[in-house]
């Protein structure tokens, strides 16, 4: 058994030393031998004429001095050493150790490389002819007709003119600088595959990512994972990342969030898109604009989010079942238009805002923001507007104040609402307490115009009637139910957000409590 073993053996050595290839010299100006210094090789030497040449399966490798090893199926090449693979590859460099049974090329000194899409240069390139393959070490210039790569470490397989470039990859042209640690290049169609952390730096943006696709030629990109996209005023984020920079198109998907430097504005959403030109942006899927005021923010959602205009002149449009929540001001409408240079925000659409224990409707609201302080300046309800206070709710029959107009002005003080001017048919409904919480009367009157102050706990300070006001205080008992009520007063506390992810949830409506003191306490902090 050991023999048949050991015949097995021989002959499959003997096989697999016919099946490759014996390194053929062509050519030698000049042959001779020195066992000393090289035992058991010819050496050969170039004449006035002619080069060494030396063929092997395909290959012709030619240069000044070559010491072949016959045994080895080896040869050791120097001066001007080129190697050609048929028409489409060249390799130039000063020393090559060739192995014809391995068919591995070791090349070093000014070592050249040219294929029909590309010219790598490098100190010291591993050729490996069997897997039609290229590697470096020790850094290598990679040029073809679009970019020039640079890397530390890189394999380049020539069947699929592939690059896979890792350590210190550098791809630039004229419109961009690209830095990774790993990606793979294709010289026939100049693409790009981004593995790991990567930058692209053009004339005018940044591209950051983890993994993504990038024409270079066509600067088009798609990128999937934790991508950012940075304009000089604007940034984009996005789990997914589409760009076609010729177009000025980028789209974005899942956990978007567009950032406004200039403006302290962000707009989130699931999926967006982005105009260039026109610098616009549309949001859809969870779409919410945050405005970031000092150390509050301002968050408003709807069905769509649409950002259009520069920077000087720069319009929010929120649409379909929009909803505001601030700390201390909420509201709801069905549609929003904010010119952020003027700092205008007009809520449209049986419009109602919550501020502390006041609910606020008219047919139009107006918001101002101060440019300068970045707060909320004035308010303004533009028709039947009303403002209704919840006064209290004792044994679970809740007492209302109400102030009702044809227009209604509001002024914030340090962000919070303060002063309130009403200006046309005035109608006033006010619970009179004592010290005890105890109504004593209720006040109901009419005047063309009133002034009321709101204290810090959001309760009625003081009013002021600017003409003489038509009315009286009636006791309790003697004010019927139905006139307690203004005309037009509906308590809509149960669709108001009490918190910011209520914005998000369709349809809803805060369930009632049983114990309604709680919300009493709720409204007035």
């Amino acid at each position: 058994m050991k023999k048949v073993l050991f015949l097995i053996c021989i002959l499959s050595s003997i096989v697999s030393i016919s099946q490759n290839k014996l390194i053929e010299v062509k050519y030698s100006g000049i042959t001779d031998a020195d066992d000393k210094r090289y035992p058991g090789a010819t050496i050969l030497t170039k004449d006035a004429n002619r080069l060494v040449e030396i063929h092997h399966d395909g290959a012709i490798l030619t240069c000044k001095r070559a010491i072949v090893y016959k045994d080895r199926n080896f040869v050791k090449a120097f001066g001007n050493v080129l190697i050609k693979q048929g028409d489409s590859i060249t390799q130039k460099s000063d020393y090559v150790d060739y192995d014809g049974n391995s068919k591995i090329a070791l090349s070093w000194g000014n070592v050249v490389v040219n294929d029909t899409k590309m010219t790598l240069t490098t100190d010291t390139l591993n050729f490996d002819r069997q897997q039609q393959l290229l590697y470096y070490k020790h850094h290598a210039v990679i040029k073809d007709e679009t970019n020039t790569l640079t890397s530390k470490v890189g394999h380049y397989y020539l069947e699929n003119k592939k690059f896979k470039a890792t350590t210190k990859v550098v791809v630039t042209n004229p419109e961009h600088i690209l830095e990774s640690n790993h990606l793979d290049y294709y010289t026939d169609s100049a693409y790009a595959y981004l593995y790991g952390p990567s930058t692209i730096k053009g004339k005018e943006n940044t591209v950051y990512t983890e993994r993504g696709f990038y024409n270079t030629k066509a600067e088009i990109s798609h990128f999937v994972k934790n991508s950012t996209l940075y304009f000089k005023d604007r940034t984009i984020k996005g789990d997914s990342l589409y760009y076609d920079k010729y177009k000025g198109f980028a789209s974005a998907t899942n956990n978007i969030k567009v950032i406004d430097t200039v403006q302290n504005f962000v707009a989130k959403g699931n999926y967006a898109e982005y105009f260039e030109n026109k610098d616009s942006i549309f949001i859809i899927k969870k779409a919410v604009a945050i405005s970031i005021m000092e150390n509050d923010s301002l968050y408003v959602h709807g069905d769509k989010l649409l950002v259009t205009g520069k920077k000087e002149n720069r319009t929010v449009r929120v649409f379909n079942d929009v909803k505001i929540f601030k700390s201390d001001l909420q509201g709801k409408c069905d549609s929003i238009h904010t010119n952020q240079a003027t700092g205008l925000t007009r809520m449209f659409k049986n419009p109602i805002l919550w501020s502390g224990k006041n609910q606020i409707t008219g047919d139009s609201i107006q918001l101002l923001n101060n440019k300068e302080t970045d707060k909320l300046d004035s308010l303004k309800i533009l028709n039947n507007a009303l403002i209704v206070q919840l006064d209290t709710i004792i044994d679970g029959v809740a007492t209302y104040n109400q102030i009702k107009g044809r227009n209604m002005y509001g002024k914030f003080i340090d962000g919070k609402l303060k002063h309130f001017l009403v200006k046309g048919n005035a109608q006033v409904v006010y619970y009179n307490r004592n010290e005890f919480g105890v109504i004593e009367t209720i006040t109901k009157q009419e005047c063309s115009s009133i002034a009321f102050t709101l204290d810090d706990n959001n309760d009625i300070e003081s009013v002021t009637y600017i003409k003489k006001p038509e009315g009286t205080s009636y006791p309790p008992k003697d004010l019927p139910e139905n006139d307690r009520k203004l005309r037009g007063f509906i308590w809509r506390e149960d669709e108001r957000p009490l918190v910011m992810e209520d914005i998000f949830v369709v349809g809803k409506k805060i369930p009632k409590r049983t114990d309604e003191k709680t919300v009493s306490k709720k409204l007035k902090q």
